[in-house]
């Protein structure tokens, strides 16, 4: 895939897709294991890398520091996101301006998340409420961008059921959305009836499988508990059971036969959290029998 190009372009070929998403660091050893995680995954060419923006902008400058590096250092095709939260318009469209000015041609727009030690979403002075009216915002100025837009397949936390929540992600598909990269999830039927109820919905986007190699059952309960997501019993008795050395094995092996499933039931790719961790990555790939393509 051509740098510069929108991620639709790989949605669309045959071969399956395959991303990894990183974090913005917060400190320079966190740099050091981000960027080694990107130099341990880059023999095998993902299709696009994409990285994530804190709540109320607080890692704008972070973002694009590594997202800049990912490109221009590692050649990816990077997709940053963008959050509503904190932001004008005007603060939106500078930093939207930024990006295709440093040669991103992808974002994944996001209303984000309150601020820590709030509760509840609320739009800056001049900003915008939904993630909906960000999309139209891009679509509207930057019209040649790849816009991506996350889909909850157990729905979203603050859904009040899952017709609502179907409705607004239409209305970010039909605000100009490209595609849709799912919140994790570890059962592959709730996939499946996600993209069946979103056509039923009226919703034609591909639909990219989000995935998170369990590190740790702590961890998976936390994030569990935070996106509404369930644990099946299976996974949660193995990691139970086990030492806690065999956790990480035990994650990315359940993850890597997510992903022959969902490939098998045809999902157009599937996208990795990584955590800025490699291994687990790796591993998940080596079952695959995927192959490094570049030196």
């Amino acid at each position: 895939m051509q740098k510069s190009s929108t991620i639709t372009s790989a949605l669309n070929q045959e071969s399956p897709l395959f991303s990894v998403e990183f974090f913005p660091p917060k400190d320079d050893a966190g740099g050091r294991r981000m960027l080694e995680t990107a130099e341990a995954i880059r023999p095998y060419s993902p299709n696009f890398v994409s990285i994530t923006y804190g709540a109320g902008g607080g890692t704008r400058k972070t973002t694009m520091r590594y997202a800049r590096i990912l490109q221009d250092e590692y050649n990816f095709e990077v997709m940053p996101h963008l959050t509503c939260v904190g932001h004008t318009v005007d603060e939106l469209l500078e930093i939207l301006e930024d990006f295709a000015k440093a040669g991103f041609r992808n974002v994944m727009a996001l209303r984000g998340d309150p601020p820590q030690g709030e509760d509840v979403f609320k739009a800056a002075a001049g900003g915008l409420s939904y993630g909906s009216d960000l999309v139209e915002l891009i679509r509207k100025h930057f019209p040649d961008f790849g816009i991506g837009v996350g889909g909850y397949p157990e729905k979203h936390p603050e859904a009040l059921d899952k017709t609502i929540d179907l409705t607004n992600l239409k209305t970010k598909v039909d605000a100009g959305a490209d595609f849709i990269t799912t919140q994790l999830f570890f059962d592959n039927r709730v996939y499946f009836d996600f993209v069946k109820s979103c056509n039923e919905a009226g919703i034609d986007k591909p639909i990219l499988p989000g995935l998170l190699p369990v590190l740790s059952l702590g961890q998976v309960r936390r994030f569990c508990k935070m996106c509404e997501a369930s644990l099946p019993a299976a996974l949660e008795q193995s990691l139970t059971q086990a030492e806690d050395e065999d956790h990480p094995v035990i994650g990315s092996e359940w993850a890597a036969a997510q992903i022959n499933e969902l490939l098998n039931g045809g999902a157009p790719g599937y996208h990795i959290y990584a955590l800025n961790k490699p291994q687990s990555t790796l591993q998940i790939l080596e079952s695959l029998g995927i192959e490094k393509t570049a030196a």
